[in-house]
């Protein structure tokens, strides 16, 4: 008994989540998204897990799984039994993973404080500047909604003609996703919550509107003509448990009004059908009447507003 106590002792210290990744047929470290916090890694499309906790921890942004190194041998296959487990762990004792290879500092210097210091210092989104060229005539999406998600200080200028999305904790700055002409990342350092833009500038709402990226919530908005009593909401892809619980606190806020109703317009695809099961439970959980919104032809809200726009 000691022994086999020891030997678990031994795989929680040497068996990474990363290297068990790694080893295990399909998935492949997304060196672009990842930090040395937070390891994404994928399979094919779809399939996301996140690594953290120095690669003792894993959970999957598009689900509620999780744990340690144990759990994650049994969710990547059900079938092992716990001694099989043990066998597949055995073999991987002591195998460094490859992710000191995404270090940010290895990658080269990155500018410091945190999201919240480095959003105030940008400046705001106004017409004709290059962020707002990118979202008009790159994005397609109208001025109406730009300057609304202005006036709302939810996106301002990035560098290089790069858009910054803001996401909140109580009213401050938490996480920023960027998107541009040539970038796609965020900003080191934030916690994902949620990006918010009510499109009509109204203070009580009793819809809410829930894409994966700020991109596609703004497109929903202006092909919706900003739905009145509507919060267009963005989860920046998967979601975490600062997410999640965001997420509840705004579906308990609009549950009491008569007509409350969350609808997901994740997209078109396995993924998004996946968080749109998410979300259908959490609407279930809160006692908010839920819809499913899914953009047509497999693709996400951006591509049918651009569509639309030809």
């Amino acid at each position: 008994m000691a022994g086999e106590d020891a030997e678990l002792e031994l795989f929680r210290n040497n068996v990474t989540c990363a290297a068990l990744l790694e080893n295990f047929a399909g998935w492949r470290l997304d060196r672009r998204e990842s930090t040395r916090r937070a390891l994404k890694y994928r399979r094919g499309k779809g399939d996301i897990l996140i690594v953290n906790h120095e690669g003792r921890g894993w959970w999957d942004p598009q689900g509620a799984a999780k744990g340690d190194v144990f759990d994650l041998v049994q969710h990547l296959d059900p079938s092992l039994n716990f001694g099989q487990v043990r066998q597949v762990l055995r073999r991987l004792v002591g195998m460094p993973p490859a992710f000191p290879g995404v270090s940010r500092d290895q990658q080269g210097a990155r500018p410091s404080g945190s999201p919240a210091a480095r959003w105030a210092a940008r400046p705001w989104l106004h017409p004709g500047s290059p962020a707002w060229r990118y979202l008009a005539e790159t994005r397609g999406l109208p001025a109406c909604v730009l300057r609304n998600a202005g006036d709302q200080d939810a996106v301002r200028e990035g560098p290089r003609g790069s858009a910054w999305f803001a996401h909140r904790r109580e009213g401050a700055v938490c996480h920023v996703e960027i998107r541009g002409p040539a970038c796609k990342s965020a900003l080191a350092g934030g916690r994902k919550a949620l990006f918010r833009f009510a499109g009509t500038g109204e203070v009580t709402m009793h819809r809410l509107v829930v894409a994966e990226a700020p991109i596609d919530a703004l497109s929903l908005a202006a092909l919706e003509r900003c739905r009145a009593g509507t919060l267009y909401l963005a989860t920046g892809g998967g979601m975490g448990p600062a997410t999640l619980a965001a997420l509840m606190s705004e579906l308990r806020a609009i549950a009491p009004a008569p007509d409350a109703l969350l609808s997901s317009a994740t997209d078109g695809n396995p993924a998004g059908e996946r968080f749109a099961a998410r979300h259908a439970e959490l609407a279930e959980a809160a006692g908010v009447p839920f819809e499913r919104l899914a953009p047509p032809r497999g693709e996400d809200w951006n591509d049918t507003l651009r569509t639309r726009i030809k």
